[in-house]
């Protein structure tokens, strides 16, 4: 099958392009900047951007199926825009190029309760991309464990630098983590299972757990021990992101709208999807362990001189 890859520069996509190489999928990639895409040698880079309409049509050109894994989080206060204006962008030249099929990873979060702007964000693309002339299959996901996720990024600074940390009341507020290993399994699975088409699917690991029990275990598998945890009423999202800002490397313009969101519960009813692909789910500490290996790898490798880097 022809697949094209958008948002394959990121932590979801970058996992995503070998697994469907593997599959035995061509894939091709659709990146701004090619010179900042090292994908696999296999893969055909196409350049354009959801942005601009018109200047991606030739990257649909042939595809088969397509997978939409963008978003604007780290673009500041005008994230919600830039989304909406990407998903119709796309949604039009999708369907002008007659794609079959498009998968679309968002987010957990019962519309029933009050999203914050983030999971409204990703819950509105899904309806912008709903209107296209295609089939689309939407999985949603909470907190994704794995080593370039930045939810995970700020749990591992979190534990690593504040033995004792205060947090608003969401710290109890229950998540459903699930490790990268298995949402990739779960997007090219749905490839081979045409009853996913048109459907909409939960995600989630093999345990809800609180934000403070991951938090908790986390640290534990990090070897810096369970930290102390005070939650604390009158503290809002708002200074939790400005905190967790200046105290780990995660921006404010991404912490802000991660730390809203932990007010909604987001537990997966992943039985209907388990019954068409009923992917083995992978431990919570064992997903944990894995990110954090390949995270002290890579920098081990960034730690080499340039010169050596490039052999």
């Amino acid at each position: 099958m022809n697949v094209l890859v958008t948002g394959a520069t990121g932590f979801v996509g970058g996992n995503l392009v070998p697994a469907l190489l593997e599959r035995g999928h061509d894939v091709r990639a659709l990146v701004r900047d090619p010179t900042g895409y090292d994908g696999p040698d296999d893969v055909e880079v196409a350049v354009g951007d959801l942005l601009e309409p018109d200047s991606f049509d030739d990257a649909l050109d042939g595809i088969d199926a397509a997978y939409y894994l963008v978003h604007s989080m780290r673009a500041g206060a005008d994230f919600e825009e830039r989304d909406r204006t990407a998903a119709r962008n796309f949604a039009e030249a999708a369907s002008e190029a007659g794609v079959d099929r498009v998968v679309y990873l968002g987010g957990l979060g019962e519309e029933t309760t009050e999203l914050s702007s983030h999971l409204e964000s990703r819950r509105e693309v899904e309806r912008l991309l709903r209107d296209g002339d295609y089939d689309l299959t939407t999985l949603r996901a909470a907190i994704i464990i794995g080593d370039g996720s930045a939810s995970f990024e700020m749990v591992r600074q979190m534990d690593r630098r504040l033995p004792v940390m205060t947090t608003p009341q969401w710290v109890e507020t229950p998540s459903h983590p699930i490790a990268i290993d298995d949402v990739i399994a779960y997007l090219v699975g749905v490839l081979d299972v045409p009853e996913t088409a048109g459907e909409t699917y939960d995600i989630g690991g093999p345990e809800v757990l609180s934000y403070a029990e991951i938090l908790k275990r986390t640290g534990k598998v990090m070897g810096t021990g369970e930290p102390y945890i005070i939650p604390i009423p009158v503290l809002s999202p708002r200074l939790s992101s400005y905190w967790i800002g200046f105290v780990t490397d995660v921006p404010t313009s991404v912490a802000r709208p991660l730390i809203e969101g932990l007010k909604n519960p987001v537990v997966a009813n992943d039985e209907p999807i388990r019954e068409l692909l009923p992917v083995e789910l992978t431990p919570f500490e064992t997903a944990v362990e894995r990110a954090l290996g390949k995270r002290e790898a890579r920098l081990a490798v960034e730690r080499l001189p340039a010169e050596v880097r490039s052999r």
